[in-house]
């Protein structure tokens, strides 16, 4: 079923479907961008997609349409319910009660999502280190969070963006204004698209991630400091700076991800 502004108040009314703060709801109601964002997905009817909080199922029907073999799970039993109405005629598709973060999601090789900003981040690590199978992911979030992801230098850079940097690559795709949304968010949204390198080392950038996220943890303090809190050998700390030309006092953010790679692979051996 398609969600549009000529429908919307209808279906959340007569459904008792309002949109929860708590879940951090807002409805996409605009169905040429529900379908651009799909298309971006690159789906052919051999794949086996994931759907994140789908909702009210903006997305969902445009993915429908795809014969892909498809999951969505979503937090709230109202949204399952509802769109467990609405699909059940349809073989290829599961609607799932689950927290997102507690679901199995290794076999999945495309994700589609309009995350909540409250878990943007979470979510999309919990992605890049267990969603194993996956080689495209296509999300929606907060404008203002992009450079969480997109950043490989200052001071929005961090783990995260080590890890999908090690993992792949991101691609932004389109902004969309508030405006198309049920209720309004308080500012835009971006598309964007993570692309997984199947012939990068997984098990390296994971580890790399979980180094970095520790010398994350201050980013005031210079590397040399963050080092010798992590590895509680200040002599060691000095080889791998001198052997790798980091400057000592340089912050976490002036690192890029392949220096924090490359310490890894030089602890590692």
């Amino acid at each position: 079923m398609e969600i549009n502004r000529s429908n919307i108040n209808e279906i959340v009314t007569k459904a008792s479907l309002r949109p929860d703060k708590d879940y951090g709801q807002n409805f996409l109601v605009e169905p040429s961008i529900c379908e651009r964002i799909v298309d971006a997905l690159n789906l052919d009817e051999k794949d086996c997609v994931l759907e994140v909080g789908p909702g009210l199922g903006s997305l969902t029907h445009f993915v429908s349409l795809k014969n892909s073999k498809y999951d969505a799970v979503d937090i709230d039993p109202r949204m399952v319910n509802f769109l467990r109405v609405v699909y059940q005629g349809n073989q290829n598709i599961q609607i799932i009660e689950s927290d997102i973060r507690k679901h199995d999601v290794s076999k999945y090789n495309k994700v589609i999502g309009n995350l909540p900003y409250n878990i943007t981040t979470e979510t999309i690590q919990f992605f890049l280190t267990n969603a194993t199978s996956a080689k495209r992911m296509v999300f929606m979030i907060q404008s203002e969070a992009l450079n969480r992801f997109y950043d490989v230098k200052g001071k929005e850079y961090g783990p995260v963006s080590v890890l999908l940097h090690l993992l792949g690559s991101i691609e932004k795709l389109f902004t969309v204004k508030a405006g198309s949304f049920y209720p309004a968010p308080k500012c835009s949204s971006v598309v964007f698209a993570i692309n997984i390198d199947e012939t990068k080392d997984r098990e390296s950038a994971i580890g790399t991630f979980k180094l970095a996220k520790s010398l994350f943890l201050n980013r005031r303090k210079t590397i040399q400091n963050n080092l010798v809190n992590a590895l509680k050998d200040k002599e060691l700390v000095t080889k791998v700076c001198g052997d790798l030309n980091i400057n000592p006092l340089s912050r976490p953010e002036d690192l890029s991800p392949e220096t924090y790679l490359a310490i890894y692979h030089y602890l590692q051996n």
